[in-house]
């Protein structure tokens, strides 16, 4: 995707020395765009667990490359087996994480310890072209949803909701949700996004409207709390939001709040889908609301807010009354009730079992 008719990817090895890897500092977006250099594991951790990376399929792909450099330092089974489990304790929600690294370990044990680093770049650069033209399939098979819409009200644009940021700086390159959005653009459909503001970390503020500012597509930030009053009164079309657990039977996770816009959808009859590439469905566990485990993130991300001030400089105020508690959990799970449907780099299906299945029948056991 783009950045001012540059494009880019949201990670990369360094071409300069062919070993550190490169990623967009995303708690520095959208006032600074700073390229971190990424040299052992621990940065690589780091990165993950502290948001400067962020994205279920994005942070999978990070975390293969922090196998890689972690196995620069000490390519013994042993430390193989010690950081792979640092590195998948890093962000407990998105199952990309931990399939990421279950599929660097699956390569690395039969590799003898001297072929390890090399076989690592290359397996990880591997998880990332992959997950750069699934998010391509993403926006194939989702946009004839938006051509549908556009073909309906001709001379009107077709205006469609998303939650948090599921772009192509969640991703590799692309996105999920966004991803029909952006072809839908480029094929010059007439296409407006709501973009929530996604508290406490407004990363549809911050991300998804840099994101879509940089790429030159229409949009509008809206509290996160004015999607229900958009849809009541016709002013949104589609809701696609992406995922960073999808379970077998069709729920959902997502950022916190995408519940509450299914409801509001479901009530008010707008389609609500959830894009997604295969890598973040969870297998092995049917109920969302009780099985997927949701990240309990720090109060401070709730009380205080980071921005920048009417001189220039940033500042971090309080918005709290002091002494009151806050919790703040980062996930809910949207029941797949109230899910239309799923898009997947197969196509579209219902969200449920049979649905999921007739895509990938490898897994019907």
């Amino acid at each position: 995707m783009k950045i001012d008719g540059t494009a880019y990817r949201s990670v990369w090895v360094d071409a300069s020395d062919g070993f550190s890897v490169r990623i967009f500092d995303q708690t520095k977006l959208p006032w600074a765009l700073d390229i971190l250099r990424l040299t052992d594991v621990a940065q690589a951790a780091h990165a993950i667990r502290t948001m400067q990376t962020r994205g279920a399929p994005l942070i999978g792909a990070v975390a293969a490359y922090g196998m890689c450099l972690a196995l620069r330092a000490d390519a013994s089974g042993e430390a193989l087996e010690r950081d792979a489990a640092m590195l998948a304790a890093t962000r407990p929600t998105a199952v990309n994480l931990r399939w990421a690294v279950d599929r660097m370990l699956t390569r690395l044990r039969n590799t003898a310890q001297a072929d390890r680093v090399a076989a690592a770049y290359d397996e990880a650069g591997k998880i990332a072209d992959e997950d750069a033209a699934q998010c391509e399939a993403i926006g194939r098979h989702g946009l004839p949803l938006i051509e549908a819409i556009a073909a309906r009200k001709p001379g009107k644009p077709v205006n469609v909701l998303t939650h948090c940021n599921a772009g192509w700086l969640a991703t590799v390159d692309w996105g999920t949700a966004l991803a029909p959005i952006y072809m839908a653009y480029e094929r010059g459909i007439d296409i407006k996004v709501w973009v929530d503001e996604t508290r406490p970390r407004n990363q549809g503020a911050a991300l998804t409207a840099w994101e879509l500012n940089s790429h030159g597509v229409a949009h509008t930030i809206v509290a996160d709390n004015a999607g229900g009053h958009l849809m009541q009164h016709g002013e949104v079309d589609l809701v696609i939001v992406g995922a960073d657990r999808v379970t077998r039977d069709g729920d959902a996770a997502n950022k916190i709040g995408t519940y509450l816009k299914a409801l509001a959808a479901k009530d008010n009859g707008v389609p609500f889908w959830v894009a997604l590439p295969s890598t973040t469905i969870d297998w092995t566990i049917r109920d969302g609301v009780a099985d997927i485990p949701i990240e309990e993130r720090a109060a401070t991300e709730v009380t205080h807010l980071t921005g920048r001030t009417e001189d220039g400089t940033l500042a971090t105020i309080q918005v709290t009354s002091p002494g009151s508690p806050a919790g703040n959990p980062a996930f809910d799970v949207t029941p797949a009730r109230l899910v239309t449907g799923l898009i997947t780099e197969r196509g579209r299906c219902d969200a449920s079992e049979a649905g999921l299945l007739s895509l990938f029948p490898e897994f019907a056991r």
